[in-house]
């Protein structure tokens, strides 16, 4: 279900009681991952937070049809290293 395109994932914000969704782009469509999921690899979804509202510290819940991870912290994002 994690993955299923079908279903709309969301962030809410706790503090702030924002509901973020995954942008769909033009030419890319939704910045997350869809694919099968597989054990031991990692997968992501971005959600859109052009306001910046949701800051690092911030407990957040993410739901994803019947799926909630509650009282998730909001971290800082480190520079991607290449590889």
């Amino acid at each position: 279900m994690l993955n299923d395109k079908k279903v709309t994932p969301y962030l809410f914000d706790q503090k702030n009681g924002l509901a973020l969704q995954i942008p769909q782009l033009e030419n890319v469509g939704q910045l997350r991952q869809v694919a099968t999921p597989q054990n031991g690899r990692e997968y992501w979804m971005a959600f859109s937070n052009g306001g910046r509202y949701v800051q690092p510290g911030n407990h957040v819940t993410v739901v994803i049809g019947s799926f909630r991870a509650e009282e998730l912290v909001v971290e800082e994002s480190a520079p991607r290293q290449p590889h």
